[in-house]
């Protein structure tokens, strides 16, 4: 699967949005929007240009982003890629207990803030996730919503180093 700048910059934008629209959770509009900032140079320019992109969104767009992020550890259905994350961390095979402190956890995070917590679960273990739950619950709202959009940045990165190969051919 993985694209070449050169496929990416050809790709029609529907194509373009089909490949790379889940970059960010359920918000393909946003690699709607950054097809017009075709050709990309490489990988590093598409990406700076996807969270410009994201940057320019309105609060109530952001906001929307955060919110289609799923709980960590939740038995919900979610994207495929958060699917693949949360169980890179394990955050599939929770017992009782464990299943429980999250959900406790995201439930006094979602009550504070009113968005999930987000995390980029690849730079982290379950442990270091239960010690970021307890040290960002006691953030400010402006905090947290600027954290949540720096996870989600770093999240997106990984996902294009997935997606993409770091060339021009």
């Amino acid at each position: 699967m993985p694209f070449s700048i050169a496929e990416l910059n050809a790709f029609s934008r529907e194509e373009f949005v089909a490949a790379l629209g889940t970059v960010f959770e359920e918000t393909p509009s946003i690699a709607a929007q950054t097809w017009h900032s075709r050709p990309f140079a490489d990988r590093a320019d598409l990406f700076q240009k996807l969270i410009a992109t994201m940057q320019q969104m309105t609060p109530a767009e952001k906001l929307a982003l955060i919110r289609a992020h799923p709980d960590l550890g939740s038995k919900v259905k979610m994207a495929a890629d958060s699917v693949q994350e949360q169980s890179g961390a394990g955050l599939d095979r929770l017992s009782p207990e464990a299943f429980n402190r999250f959900q406790t956890l995201n439930y006094a995070y979602k009550t504070k803030f009113g968005f999930p917590f987000i995390i980029a679960v690849r730079n982290h273990s379950r442990a270091s996730i239960l010690a970021e739950f307890d040290r960002r619950l006691q953030n400010s709202i402006a905090a947290e919503t600027q954290q949540a959009l720096t996870e989600i940045t770093q999240i997106v990165q990984f996902r294009l180093g997935d997606r993409v190969v770091d060339s021009t051919s």
